[in-house]
């Protein structure tokens, strides 16, 4: 078991930002992709973004693209989530996952990940 612990999430007004944080716990010692899914109110979870083992690729969907920004510190075991010019329709539960991989390009599909963190709420509000 490799458990996942978010923090960061709040509530913040249209524009501004947050950082969401993701840390992993227990056996870390091979590579992993590490990616964000978001769910917002009465819709299906969905891929945000998600970074290779090495952080040197990234993946992103377009309606986050060029606002967000994925980063990781292997050395901690943490992933990011820079969010900037934030909109109402990125309120969602925010969760963090790891896929045991050395793949280059890291996967968008949930299916592929094998850890979950418990989510941290984001609202954006208007």
């Amino acid at each position: 078991q490799v458990p996942l612990v978010e923090s960061g999430g709040g509530l913040v007004q249209a524009g501004g930002s947050l950082r969401l944080s993701c840390v992993a716990s227990g056996r870390t010692d091979r590579g992993y992709a590490m990616a964000w899914f978001r769910q917002a109110p009465g819709k299906e979870r969905e891929f945000a973004a998600a970074i290779n083992w090495s952080g040197i690729m990234t993946s992103y969907t377009d309606s986050v693209k060029g606002r967000f920004t994925i980063s990781r510190d292997s050395a901690k075991n943490t992933v990011y989530l820079q969010m900037s010019s934030l909109k109402p329709e990125d309120t969602a539960v925010y969760y963090c996952a790891a896929d045991w991989t050395t793949r280059f390009y890291p996967s968008r599909l949930q299916s592929e990940y094998d850890y979950w963190g418990q989510g941290t709420q984001v609202t954006v509000s208007s």
